[in-house]
């Protein structure tokens, strides 16, 4: 059946309004450079969030769990074949995200009779020194946008705002260790959280130490309510052949002392 540009138009509002929707659910996501390597850290209930795409990427997404596996296999894939056929050189989340991840779901987007793709991603390269980190963030449109030093992704913009503002106060001017890193990005996590909660009325924004206090008391209770931190790393200089490690209860310990 022909479609009108004004139904088109129409059909395109209706489906970024579901999408939104959707993803207010979402729990955030913060990737963030730190001295020796990248830390992509979140909270979750039980399904995984942080996973390793190729030997210097890494990848984390919010959105429906079925979308967000299909692209983690499809960026798998992509990234494998391009380091059979070329060379592991050439593996970049340049190339993974702007010439097959973004055009795929960009076609699925326009086609008002395919369900859309809800997701939020970002894809995360190691390079051999902080200031050569790079960071992209993809939407359900399949617009996409690069960073250095830093990325989030959060159910809304006005939360992504906020946690980025977060962030550089914490790191504009050193590069983080990993223990401030950790701290930075899980108190941006909770900032995230609190500016996509339903009750949250940003006409009431402050920066006040109230909203420290705020942040400070989500997260503890979702600690409480048995939610997890996950975090993982990909470490600049390594002796071990993996540079993606997941961190351990032990290496969050001092993180978490705080909430608990």
């Amino acid at each position: 059946m022909p479609y009108s540009p004004y139904e088109w138009n129409e059909s395109i509002r209706q489906r970024n309004e579901f999408i939104e929707e959707r993803l207010k659910e979402g729990s955030p996501v913060v990737a963030l450079t730190y001295d020796n390597g990248i830390l992509v850290l979140t909270l979750r209930g039980s399904q995984r969030k942080v996973f390793e795409v190729y030997d210097k990427l890494v990848f984390s997404a919010i959105g429906n769990q079925s979308d967000i596996e299909s692209i983690r296999t499809g960026a798998i894939d992509i990234a494998h074949r391009e380091g059979f056929n070329r060379s592991p050189d050439d593996v970049s989340i340049q190339r993974i995200v702007g010439f097959a991840i973004s055009p795929s779901i960009k076609k699925v987007y326009a086609d008002p009779f395919t369900a859309p793709v809800v997701i939020r991603a970002v894809f995360a390269e190691l390079g051999k020194t902080p200031d050569e980190d790079q960071y992209i963030t993809v939407s359900y449109d399949g617009e996409f946008r690069k960073y250095p030093r830093m990325a989030v992704i959060a159910g809304t913009s006005h939360a992504e705002e906020r946690m980025v503002k977060h962030l550089e106060s914490e790191t504009e001017s050193t590069v983080p260790n990993l223990e401030q890193a950790l701290r930075a990005s899980l108190y941006a996590w909770g900032v995230g959280r609190k500016h996509t909660d339903p009750a949250y009325d940003p006409d009431e924004d402050s920066d006040s130490t109230n909203d420290e206090k705020d942040v400070s008391s989500l997260i503890a209770d979702l600690l409480k309510d048995d939610w997890q931190v996950e975090a993982a790393i990909l470490e600049r200089n390594t002796k071990r052949e993996n540079r993606f490690r997941a961190l351990t209860d032990r290496d969050l310990k001092d993180t978490l002392a705080k909430y608990r």
